[in-house]
This record gives structure tokens, C-alpha cells and sequence, in this order.
């Protein structure tokens, strides 16, 4: 197993100076024992599916020109959690996932921020206090902003060769499970107390798996991710569709008109969904 070399610094004093993006409020600066992290921004909006799919639920003719869609890549995800969602009750999510043109299983680690009022400093803040600063090389900061709320994820990922499996082919539960726990940073493994996440992740199981559709395009010369994420429904008799165009850039300012441009151009179609992206919650409360 993977050392730990990491354990929860004590609570430090509140800093200012981070990134945020335009109009957002900042909080009070504060001195602090390490600098904040500078997020980078990944924008995420719903689309209608039944508006934007094709009967055999894939992007209609409109969409594909729309934003120049390429060929789909295919992906299967699953999370682990335990029944009572133990690691997602306390902001963690564990993502074990096999693209279908590689060689290699990804294991994501992401810790969640609430970011309230727009205050993209306090949720900043709040991670360092957790030792997610800047001096931090294995975890990157991201704000995901979606059509009404913005939340701070700090992520860290890991590989692990998937010799002997085709596609999106993942391994037996177990197996995953067992690489999943090998791989889980300090940060986790020693959350709220010593061998927390790594007890809790051992009595973890699969929430999934599923098969995404990938499409890359772009729109305005930016570059975009279309997904199609096809999750069983609430009753457990058939399949919901999700339906998520997506794009990132390190710039506030242009994840800002970026976005505005976006959601102006999908309201001028109709295609527009007026809410939050909630795949990750879907899957765990479903599976």
C-alpha cells in the first residue's frame, strides 16, 4: 500500500489573495501557513435529451453540427462507497474508471468544497485548513460551475495497467475495490482520524458500473466534451439519460463569458436544462 505520508494539519488561520472568478465576492484576507491553490474552472450544463438525442439515444444530426462533434469514445465508470455513502457524506468521492482506447484503469480521488454566496476564497481557505495549499503536487484544485452553483473539487488521480481487459471492461468488484485502497492517497486513508478512509473504503462496494459516451467538439473556437450518461431511473425499471456539455480553461474571466455565451446560445435552442448536473449523486443513491 501506497505510505501515508500525509496526516490532517491542525486548523490555520484564514488567507485572502486567490483567484476568483469575476463579480464573485472575496472573503476577508488572513494570514496563513501556506498560500491557497489556484483553481482552474471546468464549466458543466445540461442538455435536454429527449431534444437532443436521436431515438437510438445518441446526438441528433442539430447537435453533431452544432458543435462539431467527433466520433464517441466509449468509458466505464463505477464509485465505491459504502450503503450509507460514508466517503460522499463527508465531500469524498473514489472513481474507478477504464477508457476504451486505453491501457490502463484510472482511480480518481476528489475531495468536494461547498462554495456559498460565490465565495470561490472561503471554499479555497477551507481546503487549506484541510493541507490543501499551494505547495500540495499530487492535488489539483478545480471550481465546477454548473447552471446554479459552483462547488471547489480537489482531486489527485492514479493509474493501474488493465492488462487483460478489453474496452470498458472493469475489474471484479474485489479487485477493484483492493486497487482502489492501494492507491488511496494519505489525505483520505487518514481522514478524521488515523486509518479512517482506508477502513471505510475497505467496506466500500461498486455503485455502477456504467457506460459514458464521450464526443469531443468545441463551440466559439473553445474546446468541448459532450457526454451522454445513460443511469437507471428512480423506479429501477428503466434508463434515465444525462445528458452534459462541458468545457475547461484556467481563466475566470473566460470561464465566465465562455459560459454566458454557452447558455445563450443553448436557451436561443431550447435545449437548456435550468439545473445542476447531479450524475454522481444519481449513481450512488441508484446502484
Amino acid at each position: 500500500m501506497k505510505a501515508r505520508t500525509w496526516t490532517k494539519r491542525a486548523a490555520i488561520m484564514l488567507m485572502g489573495a486567490a483567484l476568483l472568478a469575476p463579480a464573485l465576492p472575496a472573503s476577508t484576507p488572513a494570514q496563513a501557513a501556506g498560500a491557497n491553490m489556484t483553481p482552474s474552472y471546468e464549466v458543466k450544463l445540461l442538455l435536454n435529451p429527449s431534444l437532443v438525442l436521436g431515438a437510438d439515444h445518441k446526438p441528433t444530426a442539430a447537435l453533431k453540427n452544432a458543435f462539431a462533434l467527433g466520433s464517441a469514445a466509449a468509458l466505464g465508470v463505477e464509485y465505491f462507497d459504502t450503503d450509507e455513502l460514508d466517503l460522499n457524506g463527508e465531500g469524498w468521492d473514489v472513481r474507478f474508471r477504464k477508457k476504451a482506447s486505453k491501457s490502463e484503469f484510472e482511480i480518481n480521488y476528489k475531495k468536494r468544497y461547498p462554495i456559498v454566496n460565490g465565495d470561490v476564497n472561503a471554499a479555497l481557505t477551507q481546503a487549506n485548513q484541510d493541507g490543501f495549499d499551494a505547495g500540495d503536487d499530487d492535488f489539483e484544485a478545480e471550481i465546477d460551475w454548473n447552471y446554479g452553483k459552483q462547488t471547489l473539487s480537489i482531486s489527485t488521480e492514479e493509474t493501474k495497467s488493465a492488462s487483460g481487459y478489453s474496452g470498458t471492461t472493469l475489474p471484479s468488484e474485489s479487485k477493484a475495490r483492493s486497487i482502489a485502497v492501494d492507491k488511496m492517497p494519505g489525505e483520505l486513508a487518514d481522514w478524521n482520524e488515523d486509518g479512517w478512509g482506508e477502513d471505510t473504503l475497505e467496506d466500500s462496494r461498486a455503485h455502477g458500473p456504467i457506460t459514458v459516451s464521450k464526443h469531443e467538439g468545441e463551440f466559439g473556437g473553445v474546446e468541448t466534451d459532450l457526454e451522454i450518461w445513460p443511469i437507471r431511473n428512480a423506479a429501477g425499471t428503466g434508463t434515465e439519460y444525462i445528458v452534459e456539455i462541458s468545457f475547461k480553461t484556467d481563466s475566470a474571466s473566460e470561464a465566465t463569458s465562455e459560459r454566458t455565451a454557452l447558455i445563450n446560445y443553448l436557451q436561443s435552442k431550447g435545449w437548456l436544462v435550468t439545473a445542476d448536473s447531479l450524475k454522481t449523486q444519481l449513481i450512488l443513491n441508484r446502484y
